[in-house]
């Protein structure tokens, strides 16, 4: 789907503007605004899917916070504004699609849930349904139907029979509707904390790593997913088989709170009988690389998700290799995904010249501003042996620190 997706006054994004790819990985320094971005998509697809609230913006990995610290306030700005405003266009058999939305709610009062101030679909530039306060949220087109201001007229719309809106506009919703943003740490995906934000295949901090793993592990086959075992094996290099069963008491600790189903690695370099580790005891690495291939592979990963960090706990040759093998999973699973890193090696895992993996910088100007460029390197420079890495080392990709 060729889309573009508009954001303003969301934090740091007084007005930024991306046009994703299936794999979309964005480089800045810390605090430029690449994690906003991510909730700031969280946000869009509450607004999607159902509602802008605080259980539901949760559930999707957005740090929850107060009106008056989701709407941008720049010194530079006279008064904070009134609503935070979204607009997705896209393209499909049915033409161009353009959807608009602005969200409101009171600094001074927050309330617990944010109003749909005004919410607007078009097709080919004629409207097909809209609401705002001036229409006290009667649907144009449909003004048998009155909503709730706090309710999204694009989720509402998916139970009414229409075919402009079943057969044509259908497709944003279901991108956007499960979307959500992952932040693995290691000691849920060592299973010895619970994942308060569950979901399938995996929590969003990594629970369920085993019950994901099992769904994918063909010891038969030799098969991981649509990936060949013996691949997943050499990225991990330290064990020569993985398997799913129960942790038993010679290989844990009782102390070590466990689940029904365990990973259990066997390191090819101990001794029979005593080489056989669970996600406690394995190389996070190890733990880290099973995540994001479940995320990539797993039939039940949201049709568009977000990893913040995807670096986390990986050797910078390894980040490399997974970015690779992830990439071509996400194509291979038709996929979006919106990832950040600061591993300058995780560039060298993107090929470029597949315009559905794209990289973007994100910097912040001299006012504050948040500016997201896309990144297109051409081939002559890359000819000269300057690898993406040293080419974002040398600071000639911007998304670096001015120190």
């Amino acid at each position: 789907m060729q889309m573009q997706i508009n954001i303003s006054n969301f934090k740091s994004l007084a007005d930024v503007e991306i046009k994703p790819g299936q794999v979309n990985v964005f480089i800045g320094a810390n605090g430029t605004g690449k994690s906003a971005l991510l909730e700031a998509i969280g946000v869009l697809s509450a607004a999607i899917s159902e509602k802008v609230d605080d259980a539901l913006l949760s559930s999707k990995g957005v740090r929850l916070g107060t009106p008056s610290l989701y709407k941008s306030s720049f010194k530079k700005q006279d008064r904070l504004p009134a609503t935070i405003g979204f607009n997705v266009r896209w393209n499909n058999n049915k033409g161009s699609w353009d959807y608009k939305v602005h969200l409101s709610n009171p600094v001074e009062k927050p309330k617990p849930a944010w109003e749909y101030f005004s919410e607007l679909l078009n097709n080919n530039d004629k409207k097909v349904f809209g609401r705002s306060r001036a229409s006290t949220y009667k649907i144009d087109n449909l003004p048998e139907f009155e909503i709730d201001s706090y309710k999204g007229l694009y989720s509402f719309l998916q139970g009414i029979k229409n075919d402009t809106i079943n057969e044509g506009a259908n497709d944003l919703y279901e991108l956007f509707k499960d979307y959500a943003i992952f932040t693995p740490n290691t000691t849920t995906l060592r299973g010895i904390q619970t994942d308060p934000f569950q979901r399938e295949p995996v929590g969003l901090l990594g629970g369920r790593l085993s019950e994901a793993v099992d769904d994918l592990l063909d010891i038969e086959e030799e098969t991981f997913g649509n990936l060949d075992l013996y691949d997943l094996l050499d990225l991990l290099q330290w064990t020569n088989a993985i398997t799913i069963g129960k942790a038993s008491k010679d290989i844990i600790s009782p102390s070590v709170p466990v689940t029904s189903k365990t990973i259990r690695f066997t390191d090819r370099f101990m001794r029979e009988g005593r080489n056989e580790l669970t996600p406690y005891d394995a190389s996070e690495g190890s733990l880290y690389v099973l995540f994001l291939l479940v995320l990539a592979i797993h039939k039940k990963t949201p049709n568009m998700f977000a990893i913040d960090n995807f670096d986390q706990a990986l050797n910078p040759r390894l980040a490399r290799e997974i970015t690779k093998v992830f990439c071509d999973q996400i194509i291979e699973n038709k996929k979006m995904a919106f990832i950040t890193t600061h591993n300058p090696l995780v560039l060298d895992g993107l090929d470029l010249n597949d315009d559905r993996i794209r990289l973007f910088s994100v910097d912040r100007d001299i006012h504050g501003y948040t500016k997201i460029n896309r990144i297109l390197v051409n081939d002559k420079l890359l000819s000269e042996g300057q690898s993406l890495s040293r080419l974002w080392v040398m600071g000639m990709l911007g998304g670096v620190p001015n120190i």
